[in-house]
């Protein structure tokens, strides 16, 4: 019981951060996981795929209700993330059964990797747009959106990190759209992307229902918390300290 009430804690602990500074879920919850509850991480990466497929679906919906989002881009993203999250669920499902429960030390070593990248990528956005702002004035090309969803489906399929940090950045530096229409769609590509690779680690093995559900049933009301809180409190230092946090954590994945 009181583990159960821990992970519900979990849950809400990252929706209020989520709702507080649009940091990805997946690069919050991964080491929480890892370190905190000594979760395997093979498990942690399944486990955090069917958490944040069904924790966007709402959001999805609504963002649709609104208009924010174009299918054109959904349907380039979804062609290459696609195939990319098969391709990253079949690496890991490989070096499963050739290294066996030493897959886990791997695939840390790589969330560790993710998660020195993602911050340093979110706290450089603004140099990066400025620096990259003449690809906005050109037409967006499907080949480039398609090898984001590539890029970003393998992330996911391997780690869950990169439905929405990732794929966010990066439409944001290469593409015109209105940020609230690279949000509904970033979220409702998500969907599909998180639900088809939380499929696959079904079939895997590597989801814990046990996990996901109490920490859905925290993250609803962390969410609604941490939107509320967003008006109060200072959310681009909270950002940057959650950057820097990250990028701790991710050091310490890889020295161990």
């Amino acid at each position: 019981m009181i583990l159960f009430l821990l992970k519900i804690m979990i849950g809400m602990l990252v929706g209020t951060l989520v709702g507080l500074t649009g940091v990805g879920g997946g690069v919050l919850l991964l080491p929480i996981l890892i370190f905190g509850l000594g979760i395997p991480t093979t498990v942690t990466v399944g486990s955090d795929a069917a958490f944040q497929a069904l924790t966007k679906i709402g959001a999805g919906f609504l963002h649709w209700r609104n208009g924010n989002v174009s299918w054109r881009l959904v349907s380039a993203l979804s062609l290459g993330s696609i195939p990319g999250a098969l391709g990253g669920v079949l690496v890991l499902a490989r070096l499963r059964s050739v290294y066996g429960s030493e897959v886990n030390d791997i695939l840390r070593i790589f969330i560790g990797v993710l998660l020195v990248c993602v911050p340093i990528l979110l706290l450089s956005e603004g140099l990066l747009e400025k620096c990259l702002a003449r690809w906005k004035s050109r037409p967006t090309s499907n080949a480039g959106v398609f090898a984001i969803g590539l890029l970003s489906g393998f992330l996911v399929g391997m780690t869950s990190v990169g439905s929405g940090s990732i794929i966010m950045i990066l439409l944001l530096l290469f593409t015109a759209y209105s940020p609230a229409m690279l949000v509904g769609t970033d979220i409702v590509h998500a969907v599909a992307l998180t639900g088809f690779t939380s499929f696959l680690h079904l079939r895997l093995g590597t989801v814990d229902p046990t996990l996901v559900f109490p920490l859905l049933i925290g993250s609803v009301p962390g969410s609604l918390i941490g939107a509320r809180l967003s008006t109060v409190i200072p959310k681009l230092w909270l950002k940057r300290g959650l950057c820097c946090i990250l990028l701790a954590t991710g050091a310490r994945m890889l020295s161990i």
